[in-house]
């Protein structure tokens, strides 16, 4: 979860509690993911309780997180009507209030964060008012941002994910020169997003936040702007690609490869070339360093369990062991941190001479590092498809490892 959803996520909790929502009742949160894991640990840091964490997942029903167990959606029916309250903080929040109620569940349910502002079912007049002042600041932004930059092509990446923003760049050139564009404007979120696309080349690029972000794409989207282009497969306002996936698995690249951006099959991929030298290289023994990325915001931590063995092990075997940080992360027990900027972390992995992290957009930044690449998988589907994560985002030339239950760290 990213800091501005923690921080809503946050006051709307505050708000909650000031209004004593949680008083008397039993507590469930729906869908296990990052975000609900972010959540249960907010609230049991307040002293709150979870009953459960309700999963349609059958795989995952059984399992607990910090004790708290997840089980069946059904599970909650068992509750004396108006005892208990469901809070959601995964992305899927329409679709899980719309089965808890087709279920005769009737008690309150909360939506904590607000990923998806399109969606909102309301025709009151203070709900239409809201949208269209909301459309009026997308068309003004819009309309400054295509002021800088005349006869530019807009490049929009509406979601903060370097792995998203990996693939549309390694694809992008190709898609300028299909349509004879000789220059664009990357439109990103955030710092890191803006440094993923500069490892790529020297692309003019445009920071928004995530509100700021959904506003403009509603302003292109109304004024069907032909100079811009949304990057993404799963927006319902582009094309619903990735309902595509309940049919066949397809892994993440090739869709943008081939759905979103229109190319063959096979394509060659362009490689993030503009790195820089970590600025304390010396201070990481070359050839004999492991570094590690436990933390994503997007996915479902691993245990404490696994980082202890793989951290034993390699300081067992002469090595010396990094945890690669950023903001209040803390280093794994035994490991010494490093904040390596993005342009910095693959000539940082390569020296070092191993890295292991949890899948997520930095592996794709580090694709193509020439050293030892392991890739960690919780055991989870991608999104409510069948496939999983490692069917999704598999890394050729990499060690691809699913974690389950019980794992042990075993190396060949």
């Amino acid at each position: 979860m990213d800091k501005a959803h923690y921080e809503e996520m946050c006051e709307n909790l505050g708000n909650m509690f000031q209004n004593g929502v949680f008083s008397g009742k039993r507590l469930y949160l729906f869908g296990h993911c990052n975000a609900t894991e972010t959540l249960a640990d907010v609230l049991l840091e307040k002293g709150i309780s979870v009953c459960a964490i309700l999963d349609n997942n059958e795989k995952k029903q059984g399992s607990a997180y910090r004790n708290i167990p997840i089980t069946a959606p059904q599970t909650i029916l068992s509750e004396v009507s108006g005892s208990s309250l469901v809070c959601i903080a995964a992305r899927a929040y329409e679709a899980m209030a719309q089965q808890l109620k087709n279920m005769g569940y009737t008690d309150s349910i909360y939506k904590m964060v607000e990923y998806d502002s399109f969606a909102e079912y309301s025709l009151s007049e203070e709900t239409i008012k809201r949208k269209r002042e909301r459309l009026e600041r997308g068309i003004t932004r819009f309309n400054k941002l295509s002021e800088k930059y005349s006869g530019y092509m807009k490049i929009f990446c509406p979601f903060n994910a370097l792995g998203d923003i990996c693939f549309t760049m390694s694809y992008l050139p190709y898609f300028l020169a299909a349509r004879e564009i000789a220059e664009c404007v990357v439109c990103v979120i955030g710092q890191a997003c803006a440094q993923t696309v500069r490892l790529f080349g020297d692309y003019p690029t445009e920071i928004f936040s995530q509100k700021e972000m959904d506003e403009t794409i509603q302003a292109v989207i109304y004024t069907e702007d032909k100079n811009s282009f949304i990057a993404h497969q799963d927006r319902p306002y582009v094309v619903n690609l990735h309902k595509a996936l309940y049919i066949k698995c397809i892994p993440l690249e090739q869709i943008y490869c081939c759905g979103v951006f229109g190319l063959p099959k096979g394509t060659k991929p362009y490689k993030p070339t503009f790195c820089k030298t970590y600025e304390d290289m010396e201070k990481i023994p070359k050839g004999k360093s492991v570094i590690l990325a436990p933390y994503a915001k997007s996915v479902t931590a691993l245990s404490n369990n696994v980082w202890e063995q793989i951290v034993e092990y390699y300081i067992e075997r002469g090595y010396k062991c990094f945890t690669n940080v950023a903001g209040d992360e803390k280093p794994l027990p035994g490991t010494l941190s490093v904040s390596p900027k993005l342009a910095e972390v693959q000539p940082l992995v390569e020296h070092a001479s191993t890295f292991i992290g949890i899948r997520s957009g930095l592996c794709d930044v580090l694709r193509y590092a020439d050293c030892e690449k392991i890739a960690l998988y919780p055991d989870y589907n991608y999104c409510d498809t069948k496939w999983k994560a490692i069917d999704m985002y598999a890394l050729e030339g990499w060690e691809n490892i699913v974690v389950k239950d019980g794992f042990l760290w075993k190396k060949n």
